[in-house]
């Protein structure tokens, strides 16, 4: 999380993302939230978010997921998700995609009853090769990674984050949701920029872009 005109990143967790924005909401004033979670789902097509964020990071392209149909995230099963998808737009679904349904599925009703806060869909690595003018290509989970991760987010202005590991969350996340809070922090100055740009809108009605 950033606080306006601070600096340094503070780690806070909440069991639920409502409970969270809440919890920064009402003691922090925050206004702009990011999410790395798909944030409008498609009904029978692939996203353009996901096709262009790919593009934007050649090296690191499939660290972008390809987000489910809203049919295969409502299914009881993997297998039964992955017939609905494949029915619906060609592609199968695999173990780590499905892993993420919960998650997907919890933001998804969220954003559905229109919070009061701005929200946004970020990824990280996005975000990280907007700081930086290219993809970071070292993995996250190396000495290495994390090193040019925050090394980036240095350049970007952020100090290091008030802690980097605790219960139920690595370094490599907390990096990841500093990277998160750079764009939301970009986003209320108006300087981040949609993919596509205007954003998709499926049945749902969401905005499905991926900022950065």
């Amino acid at each position: 999380m950033l606080e306006p005109g601070a600096p340094r990143p503070r780690v806070v967790v909440a069991p639920t993302i409502s409970e969270l924005v809440a919890m920064v909401r009402e003691s922090l004033g925050i206004r702009v939230v990011g999410i790395d979670i798909p944030i409008g789902l498609p009904d029978s097509t692939i996203r353009r978010a996901d096709q262009l964020a790919r593009n934007a990071l050649p090296g690191k392209s499939s660290s972008i997921f390809s987000t489910l149909t809203r049919a295969a995230y409502l299914a009881d099963s993997r297998l039964d998700a992955d017939a609905v998808n494949r029915g619906l737009v060609g592609q199968g679904v695999g173990a780590q995609a499905f892993a993420l349904r919960d998650k997907i599925v919890e933001v998804d009703a969220w954003v559905r009853t229109r919070p009061t806060v701005t929200v946004l869909e970020v990824h990280p690595e996005l975000s990280f090769a907007t700081m930086t003018g290219a993809p970071i290509k070292a993995s996250k989970k190396t000495d290495e990674g994390r090193a040019q991760r925050l090394a980036a987010l240095a350049d970007a202005g952020l100090a290091r984050p008030s802690v980097l590991e605790g219960q139920g969350y690595a370094a490599d996340d907390v990096l990841d949701a500093c990277a998160v809070a750079w764009t939301a922090a970009r986003h209320a100055a108006g300087q981040a920029r949609p993919l596509p740009d205007p954003p998709e809108t499926f049945s749902d009605g969401i905005p499905a872009a991926i900022w950065a």
